[in-house]
């Protein structure tokens, strides 16, 4: 069984078992998470919710709290003129422990 779920102005494809890095999420380590379900699919027909599907869950435990790779960005002009920026964007990782439909 697998879900659609949406966080951080994002959707994602989520099933049992599954680690995802999301949008930065306010917890620690080892904390529980419920997210609210789009889209519930995989065993006969989808059930697709409006915009969430009544009674469905996703149930999850944080993993890390962490920073994605460092992002230069690196502009030039022919004049001289350079300017060197590095963005880190943070994440939360978490391990879907149940899809409850």
């Amino acid at each position: 069984m697998y879900a659609v779920i949406r966080t951080g102005g994002k959707q994602y494809r989520v099933a049992q078992g599954d680690r995802v890095k999301i949008e930065k999420l306010e917890g620690d380590v080892g904390g529980k998470l419920t997210f609210d379900v789009l889209l519930v699919g995989g065993e006969g027909e989808a059930k697709v919710g409006s915009p969430i599907v009544a009674g469905a869950a996703v149930e999850g435990e944080i993993l890390a709290q962490d920073k994605h790779k460092k992002v230069i960005n690196f502009r030039k002009k022919k004049e001289g003129w350079t300017k060197k920026r590095g963005h880190r964007q943070p994440f939360t990782e978490v391990l879907i422990t149940a899809v409850r439909a």
